[in-house]
Formats: structure tokens, C-alpha cells, sequence
């Protein structure tokens, strides 16, 4: 069984990931995502870009307090 399927770059997912923090996406490109995404890569882009969030809200914090 062979997956034909072209598969999507890591800044493609990265972008999908960062279009889903914002709750915003056509339903064309949700469905060409789910055809091209590798469930791996968008869990791994998911769990970087909420830490890079977290800790830019962390800094942010930090800063206007300190």
C-alpha cells in the first residue's frame, strides 16, 4: 500500500497550526490540509508553538512587571 498523497513541509504545518490557534480557516483549506499533513509533524508544531506562545506571554509578563 503506497500513499500517494504529496505531503506537506514543515512550514506549511507550521502555518495550519498557527491558522488553528487563531480559530480561523475556509473549509478548502482545512480539507487540503487534512489530506496533506502528517499527524506527527502538526502534534510537534503544535506543542513548539505553544511553548514559544507561553513564553513570549512568560517575557512579556516578566518585562512589564520587573
Amino acid at each position: 500500500m503506497v500513499d500517494d498523497r504529496p505531503r506537506a513541509g514543515f512550514f506549511a504545518t507550521l502555518r495550519a497550526v498557527l491558522w488553528s490557534f487563531l480559530g480561523v480557516r475556509k473549509r478548502r483549506g482545512y480539507e487540503e490540509d487534512a489530506r496533506a499533513l502528517n499527524p506527527v509533524a502538526v502534534i510537534v508544531a503544535g506543542i513548539l508553538a505553544g511553548a514559544v506562545f507561553v513564553l513570549g506571554l512568560l517575557t512579556l509578563v516578566y518585562w512589564v512587571v520587573g
